[in-house]
């Protein structure tokens, strides 16, 4: 089993020889990194088709923000924000892989009957029961990610035993708990949380140990795009701003080992994930 070869219900991700780019939509008005460009249904489409011309493998669409100290919202708001845009994605691009980032199995449900084929819990898949069984059934890629506490609370307090130790323990725990679920191994792929709950300092040692979580056996995906630790070295307030910073933190991921990043702005991450790809492998990927 390679874990960057990633069976989906209706198509495969193949990260063996190259970087996946995975772009973002937040269909929110109180997005961290675009203010609610995306808020409208007709600008999420276009955004998200643009994307896809421009290169993204994978297109993650969300319907509640994560910003720090950001408020879950209800069921209903999130399903009126995210489905239109996935049907609309799949009528004009019906190749499109589409992930739902969500903790509910219903909007993962709905999304999939929609089209799309990733589910991506922040909660590491712990918050709805019933999410993980629906995945199993569905053939669903299992994004699972780490944060520690939720949106609201994340940045407040921030303790670890042992860091990344306590890291590579949850992501032990979640691996045996999906599996022992009937979740096939090679369809979870891990993402450490860059910027939830964690401190600038963890934030620059998650990027530079990407390869510490190797022995898990997953593809990791890094998604340090426009987050405020980039701001700090910077010294930019602005999270749309933070595009070039972007890149030089994806490149750095790419070299330790990551096999999909999230970005804002996929373009120019694509051309970086190509010249990264060549240095690492010491070649032009395929």
């Amino acid at each position: 089993m390679d874990p960057l070869f990633i069976p989906l219900p209706r198509t495969i991700l193949d990260a063996r020889n190259r970087t996946l780019v995975m772009g973002v939509i937040n269909t929110t008005p109180d997005s961290f990194s675009d203010g609610g460009v995306h808020y409208e249904r007709r600008d999420a489409v276009a955004s998200a088709l643009k994307m896809l011309d421009d290169g993204a493998d994978i297109l993650d669409i969300g319907g509640e923000s994560t910003r720090p100290g950001s408020s879950y919202v209800d069921e209903t708001e999130e399903l009126r924000r995210t489905i239109p845009v996935i049907e609309e994605i799949i009528r004009s691009r019906p190749d499109a892989v589409i992930s739902i980032d969500t903790r509910r199995k219903n909007v993962a449900e709905t999304a999939f009957n929609a089209g799309a084929q990733i589910i991506n819990d922040i909660t590491g898949f712990r918050d709805d029961p019933d999410l993980v069984p629906f995945a199993r059934d569905s053939g669903a890629a299992l994004i699972v990610m780490h944060m520690l506490g939720t949106p609201k609370t994340m940045q407040q307090e921030i303790r670890y035993e042992s860091f990344p130790g306590d890291l590579y323990g949850f992501f032990e725990e979640r691996i045996a708990v999906l599996e022992g679920a009937g979740i096939s191994p090679e369809k979870i792929i891990l993402d450490p949380g860059v910027g939830f709950g964690k401190t600038f300092d963890q934030n620059l040692l998650l990027l530079n140990r990407v390869d510490y979580f190797m022995p898990l056996g997953k593809a990791i995906l890094m998604g340090p795009s426009r987050k405020a630790f980039l701001g700090k070295i910077l010294d930019e307030p602005v999270p749309g701003n933070r595009d070039t910073g972007t890149l030089a933190a994806i490149v750095a991921a790419i070299l330790r080992g990551a096999a999909i990043v999230r970005v804002h702005d996929v373009k120019p991450a694509v051309q970086a994930c190509k010249v990264a790809d060549a240095v690492k492998r010491e070649r032009i990927s395929a």
